[in-house]
């Protein structure tokens, strides 16, 4: 039993704060795209609006470390269309691409964005839409904008109109903590608390939908998983058997959580089918089976072992059947998830004394460690497999990062004050949608 709570102990990754992440970028690709995005044009009366559409883009671009962004101070000229623009200034700065747009009133409340992305060098448009929006949705339009051009550009799918969820944790006099679970555009902007408590907070999973969280909470002591709406705040505790409740997991149909149980013994892994309520063991061993992640496809249930004596990563059918051992290289690799294309899992890898996270091609077994720190921990792939979030800490305090996958982009999600822990990166949603 001591080995157990001494596995949820290292597993417990307390957090909170009210203010929003502050990103920096630590280290950009080399070659980055220079593209300059021109302050969008306000035709309405009236004061400017709340936000600043074009850079609200900038940023996006320029935080993706893909992009170089050209400062609105070195700017020649200012054209709000494509009729305005004389691509000779724009080759003489040498931008490849240019992005103009403007905002105007539409209707009561509504405004109408209009966007155009150029090829400098061809004198080309690339691509261009008329956006209908609010000003409450401001933000979230010029993110959709940054997905476009992203996508453009690179030929991969953006994910700037996308959230994160982590906890996070204040430490008061006395000895107190409050901690919370929250939600935040993936810029670190418009963070929003889901639920707050005294007791730890932990393992936050985003449903396929993007609508709820599954997490754990330890209220009156005992753990328990929740499952809760994102926008209403509905919630219902759908597992809380004696022992640990732990690591809840999305199918990808969203009808099933793998978990964590030891209510018949040491922890195993389980299926709980959220619908008829019914449970099937997965796994049955005398070591700790834990952390359960799906393949995309819905076939396969990866989990963290140490069944070999020391934790690595093993993965079972998801109906059930013969378990098998994934990884081999180093003594320890553990919280491992799916690429969204299925073709390569992140994981915590033991190197040296140090906890860091890698990337393995399952097709090739070959594992690349991504990050530099000493105690790397929660990793979690963006929806378009491009980047992954985790949980670092800095000077003793708990912040996030975020790396690419070829290891050539970093940044860092800091918090004002109290420490930050357990990201994970919210699928696509209709939200989402590629094009308006």
């Amino acid at each position: 039993m001591k080995k157990i709570w001494l596995l949820f102990a290292f597993l417990f990754l307390q957090v909170q704060n009210a203010s929003a992440l502050t990103i920096e970028i630590t280290e950009g690709a080399e070659g980055a795209l220079p593209v300059a995005v021109v302050p969008f044009g306000w035709s309405g009366p009236g004061k400017p609006l709340s936000q600043d559409v074009a850079r609200i883009i900038a940023d996006d671009l320029t935080r993706s470390g893909r992009f170089k962004t050209m400062p609105v101070a070195d700017m020649l000229a200012r054209p709000q269309s494509g009729d305005e623009v004389e691509f000779r200034d724009w080759k003489v700065l040498g931008m490849e691409n240019l992005v103009v747009g403007q905002v105007r009133p539409n209707g009561p409340g509504g405004y109408m964005v209009r966007f155009q992305l150029f090829d400098v060098f061809k004198g080309e448009q690339l691509s261009g839409y008329n956006i209908p929006t609010t000003e409450r949705d401001l933000r979230a339009t010029a993110h959709q904008i940054a997905d476009i051009i992203y996508e453009k550009l690179t030929g991969q799918r953006g994910a700037f109109a996308t959230r994160i969820a982590y906890v996070t944790s204040i430490h008061k006099t006395g000895g107190e903590s409050q901690v919370a679970l929250k939600v935040a555009d993936a810029d670190g902007y418009s963070p929003q608390t889901i639920v707050t408590s005294k007791e730890p907070l932990m393992s936050p999973a985003w449903s396929p939908d993007g609508r709820r969280l599954a997490y754990v909470s330890f209220e009156k002591g005992q753990p328990s998983i929740y499952v809760q709406e994102v926008f209403t705040g509905r919630r219902q505790k759908v597992s809380s058997y004696k022992g640990i409740n732990g690591a809840p997991a999305w199918s990808p149909d969203g009808r099933k959580l793998a978990l964590t149980l030891s209510k018949d013994g040491g922890p195993d892994i389980y299926v709980l089918n959220l619908n008829r309520k019914t449970l099937t063991r997965l796994t049955t061993h005398y070591g700790i089976d834990t952390e359960p992640a799906w393949s995309p496809d819905g076939r396969y249930i990866i989990f963290t072992s140490d069944r070999g004596g020391k934790p690595q990563i093993y993965r079972v059918p998801s109906m059930g059947g013969k378990v098998k051992r994934m990884t081999y290289e180093g003594s320890y690799n553990a919280r491992a998830s799916y690429s969204p294309d299925g073709e390569s899992i992140t994981l915590v890898t033991r190197q040296g004394r140090d906890f860091r996270i890698g990337v393995l091609d399952l097709e090739s077994g070959g594992l690349q460690v991504l990050s530099e720190g000493r105690l790397d921990e929660s990793p979690s792939f963006a929806p378009n497999g491009g980047m992954v979030i985790y949980a670092t800490k800095i000077n003793g305090k708990g912040e996030l990062a975020a790396v690419s996958v070829d290891g050539r982009v970093r940044q860092r999600l800091a918090l004002q004050e109290g420490d930050v822990r357990e990201p994970v990166w919210s699928p696509y949603t209709r939200k989402n949608r590629r094009n308006p």
